[in-house]
């Protein structure tokens, strides 16, 4: 069997994707070169999911990580299991496609392995990242959700992505594509910011009730250094309760909060691009969380967002 398909879910599209993944999102300070040595890192450690983004700016770095890993005999493509994104630029459904494509190019990968709608805004199309006007406002698009799902089910007949999905829908955006007429493919995840401060339980119960998996993001909290973080959040990690968890298991509190998402189903993105804590992050699957412990980690839950709500 492949090691892709160990600690991994099915997908509703008969795919298989590993319960933990390795999260590339990084403030701008961070050097390619870093990103790339990170991935090489964590595909040393045992990481098969790798989850990045149009939007991350860091696409080729990972791609030669993976290449390497690859030409040097650690792994073979099929045990990769990438993720990219498409962002709002990309939104109108003839350039859906083409935002991959450009993936695609950066990456030198003929496929990814999954897809997904970065978020349900549509911003104007064009070079810029983010469209402003001369007043300093973003410039959104108006892109209808079905028609811009019917694209990315064309990504999918393509084989450009073996599966598509979303990321931060919520309920009445997941079903006007569930209840779309002449609908394909369900979207086999939602990726979310999800932690113990905003654990998303009424959003997990109903993607569960309609095989959508939910993959979490943030999961150890944010970086205040990156773009569009809220810079006066309590840190995650230094949780006392978080941290008394840690010390009963012997863990470390990053570990108990990785574990606590893997326990209730949600496919987990750890992040870091320091090796001690890349390695940390992975050491997740020989332990378990008591029901009490689950149910203390449930009572953190606050609503809070790490992040500005600029789109």
């Amino acid at each position: 069997m492949s090691s892709t398909r160990l600690l991994s879910v099915i997908l509703n599209d008969g795919h298989f994707m590993p319960m933990l993944g390795f999260g590339t999102s990084a403030p701008r300070k961070v050097a390619m070169s870093n990103v790339e040595e990170a991935v090489q890192v964590a595909i040393d450690v045992g990481y098969r999911h790798i989850d990045s983004a149009y939007s991350y700016l860091n696409e080729e770095a990972i791609g030669q990580a993976i290449r390497k890993k690859i030409a040097n005999g650690t792994v073979k493509r099929t045990d990769i299991f990438y993720t990219t994104k498409m962002w709002g630029t990309f939104s109108r459904p003839e350039l859906v496609q083409r935002g991959l494509e450009l993936s695609l190019q950066k990456l030198q990968l003929s496929y990814v392995n999954l897809y997904l709608v970065h978020y349900p805004v549509s911003l104007q199309p064009g070079e810029e990242f983010i469209p402003m006007d001369s007043q300093g406002k973003i410039i959104f698009d108006t892109v209808d959700l079905c028609s811009m799902w019917e694209a990315m089910e064309k990504c999918k007949d393509a084989g450009l992505a073996r599966s598509i999905g979303v990321s931060n829908f919520n309920r009445r955006q997941l079903e006007m594509i569930l209840n779309k007429p002449g609908l394909r493919y369900k979207p086999v995840c939602n990726q979310v910011e999800c932690h113990p401060y905003l654990n998303q339980s009424k959003l997990l119960e109903y993607c569960k009730s309609k095989d959508i998996v939910m993959t979490g993001y943030a999961a150890l909290g944010s970086d205040p250094g990156k773009e569009w973080v809220k810079k006066d959040n309590p840190v995650l990690l230094e949780d006392p309760v978080l941290n008394a968890i840690a010390e009963k298991h012997r863990r470390t509190p990053a570990q108990v909060a990785l574990r606590y998402q893997l326990q209730r189903g949600v496919v987990v993105l750890a992040k870091s691009f320091t090796e001690k804590r890349i390695k940390e992050n992975f050491q997740v699957f020989d332990f378990q969380l008591t029901p009490e412990d689950m149910k203390t980690i449930d009572g953190l839950n606050k609503d809070m967002s790490y992040f500005e709500n600029i789109l």
